[in-house]
């Protein structure tokens, strides 16, 4: 197993990439705490880890709370499993909105949830990697890296996840932690399923990916299980476009 004996903070775990990830890291051996402000659901992929021989526990989570990331989060994983190796800072949100119509409250929001919740879980986790190194990822976006019509504040935000990767990886590899990024592409999920399927938008988007497919939530699970485990142990500063060749077009 790529993940014996390690433990991991994955969030937004309740659905999409965030639950493929958690189901992976626990089949391949990782001792998973997946958080989300979805209780029931998260509560369930907990269980359904945990029939399957794995070892999870859920918290409630806003990402966007300090408290809760240094008085719930971290406390729990080491009652529960004793230290943290791994961190997936995958919760985020997407509002397409015309640059001219976003509103204060929503940049702040999208900001919140998408950026400031990257810095403050990297912040939470860093006294203990500090001790034995690990691993952190982040979820970024090929917004990151190209043009893209319609979310400003995703896409801002998502440049800023990618920028903040690169300058971590810089400041604490000396401690022996890796941080990187994925950028995923067009992928398949509950939030985007409906606007990907759209028959208008697909015929729009296909002929810019090479690949010809949309990717799913299981292919940027691949990537962070690469990212987490041993086998990227000289990797750090990356952001790896998960996209099917999108951003080379």
């Amino acid at each position: 197993m790529r993940l014996q004996n390690k433990v991991a903070i994955i969030t937004g775990a309740a659905s999409g990439m965030g639950e493929a990830m958690a189901y992976l890291f626990a089949a391949e051996g990782a001792k998973v705490t997946a958080t989300d402000l979805q209780t029931e659901k998260l509560n369930k992929i907990v269980a359904k880890i945990k029939e399957q021989g794995g070892d999870a526990i859920g918290i409630t989570h806003n990402v966007a709370d300090r408290k809760v990331w240094t008085e719930q989060v971290v406390p729990q994983t080491i009652k529960a499993f004793g230290k943290i190796d791994i961190l997936i800072n995958n919760a985020g949100i997407s509002v397409p909105t015309p640059f001219e119509e976003q509103t204060d409250e929503l940049w702040a929001k999208t900001y919140a949830i998408n950026l400031n919740s990257v810095m403050l879980g990297m912040q939470a986790v860093l006294p203990l990697m500090k001790k034995h190194g690990g691993s952190i990822v982040n979820i970024s976006s090929i917004a990151a890296l190209t043009g893209m019509s319609g979310p400003g504040s995703y896409t801002a935000s998502k440049g800023a996840v990618s920028a903040i990767t690169r300058a971590a990886a810089v400041d604490w590899g000396s401690f022996g932690i890796r941080v990187n990024a994925i950028n995923p592409g067009y992928i398949l999920t509950p939030m985007s399923e409906v606007f990907l399927n759209n028959e208008q938008y697909k015929a729009a988007l296909m002929p810019a990916i090479p690949l010809k497919s949309y990717g799913t939530a299981e292919s940027i699970a691949q990537a962070a299980l690469f990212l987490a485990s041993d086998e990227s142990a000289y990797v750090t500063g990356v952001n790896l476009p998960v996209d099917g060749g999108t951003t080379i077009t």
